[in-house]
This record gives C-alpha cells, sequence and structure tokens, in this order.
C-alpha cells in the first residue's frame, strides 16, 4: 500500500512538471514538444489516479496468507427460526444482528492480483461482505422473512465493484475477483471462527463449544 502511495505521488510530481515543461515549450513556440510532454504529462496523471484510485479501493481489504481469521461470532436462538449473531472482526469492530433462518450466512470478497502487481506491495486480498440467515428448506426461502446486514464500511471507491463493473480496465492488474461464502446452523448457541484462506470462507466452532 506504501509502495502504491508513493507511485502516485511520483506520477503527480512527473505529470507537473511535463505540464511546465509543455508550458515552457508553447512560449518558445516549439508546438512538436508541447505536444508530446502534454501527452506524457495526461499519461502519468492517469497512472497516478489510478495508483491513487486503487490504494483507495482497496483499504480494508486484509491480505490473505495460507489461512486468515476473519471473524469470531456467537449465535444465541431467540425464536423459532430467529437468532441474535455476534460478529467480531480481528480490527476490534463488532456488531450485533438479529437474523431469520435456520442458520447463520456470512460471505466475503476476494482479490488476486497479479504477481506484477505483487512486487507493488498488493497481494491475494479479502474483505468481509455481508452477514444473514438461511433457511433449511427451499420453501422457507422463497415464502419467509430473510435478513440481512452488511458488514464492510461504503467508500468512494470500491476496486471489488469496479472490477465486476469495468473488467477490462484493471485486466492487466487482476488475476480474479469472486465471492465466497460459508453457513452453519444456529438452532442452538454457539461460538465459531470464520476463517478464509485461498480456497474461500469456512467455519469452525470453537472448541469449548462444539458437541
Amino acid at each position: 500500500m506504501a509502495v502504491l502511495t508513493i507511485v502516485s505521488l511520483v506520477c503527480a510530481l512527473f505529470a507537473v512538471a511535463f505540464v511546465w515543461i509543455a508550458v515552457l515549450a508553447l512560449r518558445q513556440r516549439r508546438f512538436l514538444r508541447t505536444v508530446t510532454t502534454t501527452l506524457s504529462g495526461l499519461l502519468a496523471l492517469a497512472l497516478g489516479g489510478l495508483a491513487a484510485a486503487v490504494t483507495v479501493g482497496v483499504k480494508g481489504y486484509r491480505a490473505l496468507t495460507h489461512e486468515d481469521l476473519a471473524a469470531r461470532v456467537r449465535t444465541e436462538p431467540i425464536g423459532p427460526q430467529r437468532f441474535r449473531a455476534t460478529v467480531e472482526l480481528p480490527d476490534g469492530k463488532s456488531g450485533q444482528f438479529e437474523i431469520a433462518g435456520d442458520a447463520l450466512y456470512i460471505d466475503a470478497h476476494i482479490l488476486k492480483w497479479k504477481p506484477i502487481v505483487n512486487l507493488l506491495g498488493l497481494h491475494t486480498g479479502y474483505e468481509l461482505d455481508r452477514v444473514g440467515g438461511r433457511y433449511n428448506a427451499v420453501q422457507d426461502e422463497q415464502g419467509k422473512p430473510r435478513t440481512v446486514f452488511p458488514l464492510r464500511p461504503e467508500r468512494t471507491v470500491d476496486v471489488f465493484a469496479f472490477v465486476r463493473r469495468h473488467p477490462r480496465v484493471l485486466a492487466p492488474l487482476v488475476d480474479a475477483q469472486y465471492g465466497s461464502g460459508t453457513f452453519v446452523g444456529a438452532e442452538r448457541p454457539g461460538r465459531f471462527e470464520v476463517m478464509v484462506s485461498t480456497s474461500g470462507l469456512l467455519i469452525r466452532p470453537v472448541p469449548d463449544s462444539a458437541p
């Protein structure tokens, strides 16, 4: 991330320098040099803007190693096909949600960058997206209330959404972008760890709460 920030600042400085050179060339009526330096400045500005946008867009994404703890969850039934879920994130943030369904469902966005981008400090990253409920029966899914809550903050630049809408723009940089989800029964009180690996999300019961 720090490398991308430096890249964006360096590109901005180059853009300013090229614009200054273009202005001097225009005053000297050297029109060919004015055009070439102006185009170079625009290119540097575009590259700097792209680096800045990626830096802002992946803020909140956590680097994915072999297997990471994405969240700790505690569930408590509060009625027929209803339960309360408390989600605690590794950064200390937490939330409590009243959910309809037989099972807890949670999903995440995963971004995998190409090796050339890894050199700039960006590696495969993930961010939990939403938590909700899941019914065991398809008929219940079709006719009963459904609940879903966001786990990630709203942001001005969302790289995952941008890649999904404009896949060709970042195609040279992004190796893969996909969603991964998992669920676990919530009929009884339980404590779980939501883990994320290169193969996606999984939920494990905390040993002292396992049957």
